[in-house]
């Protein structure tokens, strides 16, 4: 009999459809029958003798919440018997009203807006797995258990209609005591890469580790969810520079590595992304499910991926009625030539720039999420300007060769390292705020949506040249779901928002030979540290924010709210 090995996973959802991911002990049929009649199966796919489904759900009811069940051969294995939890559901209630307000907006075309629910969506990044239930947690409660916690005990309580996971789901480089153990056990841990994983096997123990919790499996399976990977999926700093690239490869355990995290990350992650639609037209998705394994075709992927960056896009975009989300790939889709250093390559500028500027004025709201945030404290972004002067020659070649050690060391890596790519970003977010279009009114907010560094707060950006545009523009970061936090990182990033701070940062500018950058920004809230999780409720043209953090008792609490547009 075939049995659950991970899963399921909630993953895309609309109106009338959703997907639904699971893998397998071994090759089945997987199926998702739900109470009203809704569902859908499909045949497991092979990668590394893993097999895996993404089945498409169809017909539900619009407005409607619906519990489900998975089976694989036909005998149920979701939910489990015993399970505490309530029965997992595919809510179609908001998502429902989302897909007839965009609906209307198309059909007027002048962006109508109708009626429709708000849209509520979490966000976090920097989740390290946590301990056996009854373990001793050294870096404290898990935000998403908190949540799991607080859906369970009220199934009628206001949930996500979506969850934001933006980057390092998994730690490829810092792995737990158990998964030491098990590496060691079974390669030793002498040769590189160590205690490290090495290859797509030890991958899918990451995320068993991870997504095996059993509050957060359930959350997954009743919550839909978007990904996208940052560094510590593949490992930290990863595409920092040209020359760590350079590095790397002349390893010997680095290509096994890197390809592993690729292929896991698409299979585990990047699947779930997209729609239906967009998986009927993906040929590697096609190619893969039709083979009888599809390791070499996927491993002939992250291949290219890794030595043609531009020949992928992992980015994506997703509707919520009068919402738009654009999720960019702010790690794998760069260029490291120290003489045009970008964060996005020209066919990601050329995506991001046609998805935002799509239909203007047909959405209240601009979620952009980037695992990096675009707006930092500022002696952290006039640093990583400043090293990004040096290591390119500014100073000469001994700086240059410091800036790139300082790189490294300090990671100073986010957009402010790529200052072009700072500018180029700033100035679509004003014309995108500006209403751009004949006639397109301006949306209420633009919303850069990130995490990585280990604390949360809110920053407003303002533009050097006025007017500016009419949309409020805000930097919304908030990390770790479940990580440590260390005094230095406490310390530090709180000396960063100073006016000594400010002060410091205009002489490193100075030194750097840099220009000013096109916007300013100020602190409005912030900096929080712990295992945090942000929201917001997107309701016509207001916006509200809430941050919660896990408490000792493992329940989430409230530590801000915000209206973000008043």
């Amino acid at each position: 009999m075939a049995g659950l090995r991970l899963g399921p996973l909630l993953r895309y959802a609309d109106g009338s459809s959703a997907t639904v991911w699971v893998e397998a002990s071994r090759p089945c049929a997987a199926e998702v029958r739900c109470a009203d009649g809704a569902g859908g199966a499909a045949r497991t796919f092979q990668v590394a003798g893993h097999h895996y489904a993404l089945v498409e759900v169809t017909g539900l009811t619009a407005g409607t919440a619906t519990a489900y069940e998975v089976f694989l051969d036909g005998s149920p294995v979701w939910p489990p018997p015993d399970s505490p939890f309530p029965p997992s559901e595919i809510h179609s209630a908001a998502a429902a009203a989302a897909a007839a307000a965009t609906a209307a907006a198309e059909r007027d075309g002048n962006g109508d807006r109708g009626g429709g629910d708000a849209v509520r969506v979490a966000f976090g990044s920097c989740r390290w797995a946590a301990p056996p239930a009854g373990g001793n947690d050294p870096v404290g409660p898990d935000a998403l258990d908190g949540l799991a916690r607080r859906l369970a005990a009220d199934p009628t309580a206001e949930r996500p209609d979506v969850l934001l996971l933006l980057g390092d789901q998994v730690y490829a480089d810092e792995v737990s005591d158990a998964t030491r153990k098990r590496i060691d056990a079974r390669r030793g841990l002498t040769d590189p890469p160590g205690a490290e994983v090495a290859d797509y096997e030890e991958y899918t123990w990451l995320y068993y580790e991870s997504w095996r919790d059993p509050a957060v499996r359930w959350l997954l399976s009743t919550v839909p969810t978007c990904m996208v990977f940052d560094d510590h999926d593949v490992i930290d700093d990863w595409n920092t520079s040209a020359a760590w690239v350079t590095d790397m490869r002349a390893t010997a355990w680095w290509h096994e590595r890197v390809l592993s995290g690729l292929m896991s990350y698409w299979v585990h992650q990047h699947l779930g992304n997209l729609s239906p639609a967009e998986l009927a037209a993906d040929p590697l998705y096609a190619a893969v499910r039709d083979a009888p394994d599809g390791t070499d075709v996927l491993r002939a992927f992250a291949d290219r991926a890794d030595t043609d960056p531009a020949s992928v896009r992992w980015s994506y975009r997703r509707d919520f009625g009068r919402v738009r989300l654009l999720i960019v790939d702010s790690r794998a889709a760069r260029v490291l030539d120290e003489s045009r250093r970008a964060m996005l390559d020209e066919g990601e500028r050329a995506w991001l720039r046609a998805q935002v500027l799509d239909r203007p004025g047909s959405y209240d709201h601009l979620l952009v999420g980037s695992s990096l945030p675009w707006l930092l404290p500022h002696l952290v972004h006039d640093a990583e300007e400043w090293d990004a002067a040096l290591c390119r020659g500014e100073r000469g070649a001994r700086w240059a060769r410091f800036g790139e050690r300082l790189r490294r060391g300090a990671d100073l890596e986010h957009w402010a390292a790529f200052p072009e790519s700072f500018a180029e970003l700033a100035e679509l977010i004003a014309d995108t705020g500006a209403g751009a279009g004949a006639g397109a009114e301006a949306p209420a907010t633009v919303l850069v949506l990130s995490g990585d560094v280990h604390h949360a707060y809110v920053a407003e950006a303002r533009w050097r040249e006025s007017p500016g545009p009419d949309a409020r523009v805000l930097q919304l970061t908030c990390s770790p779901v479940h990580n440590s936090v260390p005094l230095s990182i406490r310390v530090g990033f709180r000396f960063g928002w100073s006016a000594v701070a400010r002060a410091l940062g205009r002489r490193l500018r100075r030194h750097g030979h840099c220009p000013q950058p096109p916007v300013t920004w100020r602190k409005k809230g912030g900096p929080w540290f712990g295992n945090q999780l942000m929201s917001l409720t997107l309701h016509g043209r207001s916006a509200r924010l809430r941050l919660e953090q896990a408490q000792k008792d493992g329940a989430l609490g409230t530590v801000a709210e915000s209206d973000l547009t008043s």
